[in-house]
């Protein structure tokens, strides 16, 4: 389910950056990938452990 997201989320961000977006939408999808890898590590963290 979140290795979904991320990958809608990327491919929202390259988009993005391909469509020439203003730096302040590609920035914020960014952040928002980001926290989303972010929960995804921790989240196998918590498995291997």
């Amino acid at each position: 389910m979140l290795d979904e997201k991320i990958c809608i989320l990327r491919d929202k961000l390259n988009k993005c950056i391909s469509n020439g977006e203003d730096y302040s939408v590609i920035y914020k999808v960014s952040v928002e990938l980001d926290e989303l890898i972010a929960q995804y590590y921790s989240n196998m963290m918590e498995i291997a452990e």
